[in-house]
């Protein structure tokens, strides 16, 4: 049987696509599954990410691979990777088009991550009907979340109303998920913290819904 395949999609710019795809490969890595990432955004944010992991921790890629794909090479690239990897995570552009359909397409599950803001929620329309179009299960990711804060309850409340999954755990606004991508690394490596219990947390809920699936 072949690897599960993740698709990280959203239509809003700078909604923690790339940030998402790199700390859920290593939650996963954590969980004793091998990973494979897929980078179709022409930034090449996680690109630069991998490589930066590769010239300073070099033992830290072990049971990953990395590559890139055009929007129409996506399908095969997944089916190659699938093969040889427990999971295939795939980072897509700020886009929701004709060409975010083949990723879409070649997923078992759609994340979406969501930040604190009207304009990103408003921008996940757009995802969550293209992938109920190709028929895939979308899992919805509370990003850069600020609990208490009114802000954040009318996002989380208005969020529960578009009939998508939410996912229970939460990512943060913590600046150590930054600093921690800048170097390659994920929140979850390192001494204990929130935001390691948090990428555990999600990449716990993700694993379980995959194996039900």
């Amino acid at each position: 049987m072949g690897g599960s395949v993740i698709t990280v999609a959203q239509q809003k710019g700078g909604s923690g696509k790339t940030t998402l795809s790199a700390n859920l490969a290593v939650g996963l890595r954590r969980l004793g599954q091998t990973v494979a990432l897929i980078d179709t955004d022409p930034q090449g944010s996680l690109g630069r990410w991998f490589m930066t992991r590769i010239d300073q921790q070099p033992e830290a890629i072990e049971g990953f691979e990395f590559a890139t794909s055009s929007a129409w090479g996506i399908t095969y690239e997944c089916r190659k990777l699938a093969d040889r990897f427990d999971v295939v995570i795939v980072d897509t552009p700020p886009k929701a088009d004709s060409d975010l359909r083949p990723a879409l397409r070649a997923a078992d599950l759609v994340l979406v991550p969501v930040s604190m803001s009207h304009l990103d929620l408003w921008a996940t329309e757009s995802v969550l009907d293209l992938a109920r179009r190709e028929n895939r299960e979308v899992l919805m990711v509370m990003n850069r979340t600020r609990p208490g804060t009114r802000l954040s309850g009318e996002i989380s409340g208005a969020a529960q109303k578009m009939q998508a999954r939410i996912a229970a755990a939460q990512l943060a606004n913590r600046v150590g998920y930054a600093e921690a991508f800048g170097h390659g690394l994920s929140a979850a490596e390192g001494r204990k913290t929130p935001a390691r219990e948090e990428v555990d947390a999600l990449s716990s809920e993700v694993a379980q819904l995959l194996a039900s699936g």
